[in-house]
């Protein structure tokens, strides 16, 4: 099997670090011209020639819209919705309505702005790929995290909705479930919920791991992978679903 992407445009949210780097790297790699904004310039900065930035907030719609002014007029055929942020570790009567709102801003909020945007584009061109970042958290429960559990399960409900609603245009969205991702925001996780449960964060890595049938961490360039073989031919008719690359997570608030 193999894959290119020659010729193809994409277009990655919050593409500086992490899953959204690697989906970017990986694009580039296969040939597609990539797209990419992140609200922290430092990673963009540090991307390959070839990939355009931009420094974005994703949740100003208006940002984004200038984007896409400069991008769609040229062609799009896969819109990557990875932007998100973690949200607050508290318990529900200790959220902020600041926290609430900002964590659906990133979370859902973004992922809508840009669909509305390349909607119009697919369906005339009769083609298109969207992938919405899902979450563990979009399908099972996560005990202080009722922000972002909430963004997320309207992600997973988003995604079900356009597969139906724009199937009929020849346009496949499928939404990705990242499992226990190595890296920064993975840490920034393991930190609140340690705080939270006044615990070792070794020992909350470790119950992370556990709350996994495979007992692992993945790495951002497998969720890369995966989305890369979703937008490619190979993919061509999976549309409408949420998969996992996690090691088929079984509970996101594991306990000691």
């Amino acid at each position: 099997m193999q894959i290119s992407l020659a010729g193809k445009r994409a277009f990655i949210t919050a593409g500086g670090a992490g899953m959204g780097r690697a989906t970017a790297l990986a694009m580039h790699a296969l040939g597609a011209e990539v797209f990419t904004c992140d609200i922290d310039s430092s990673g963009l900065d540090t991307l390959p020639d070839g990939i355009t930035t931009w420094t974005c907030d994703v949740t100003d719609s208006a940002q984004l819209d200038a984007i896409f002014d400069e991008i769609l007029p040229g062609g799009l055929d896969f819109m990557i919705n990875n932007a998100g942020v973690a949200g607050p570790t508290k318990l529900v009567e200790d959220v902020t309505d600041e926290e609430w709102r900002h964590t659906m801003a990133v979370c859902i909020d973004a992922q809508f702005f840009c669909v509305r945007r390349v909607a119009p584009l697919f369906k005339a061109q009769k083609n298109g790929v969207i992938i919405n970042l899902v979450s563990g958290a979009g399908i099972l429960g996560y005990p202080t995290r009722s922000p972002y559990a909430a963004a997320k399960w309207a992600v997973t409900g988003f995604t079900q909705t356009l597969a139906m609603e724009l199937g009929p245009d020849n346009i496949r969205v499928n939404g990705v479930v990242p499992g226990n991702v190595n890296g920064d925001r993975m840490e920034r996780v393991i930190a609140g919920h340690a705080a939270v449960e006044n615990m070792d964060p070794e020992e909350v890595r470790r119950m992370y791991a556990v709350g996994t049938s495979m007992q692992c961490y993945v790495d951002p360039e497998e969720i890369a992978d995966l989305i890369v073989f979703l937008c490619s031919d190979y993919g061509r008719h999976i549309s409408g679903q949420i998969i996992g690359v996690d090691g088929n997570t079984e509970t996101l608030w594991p306990r000691g």
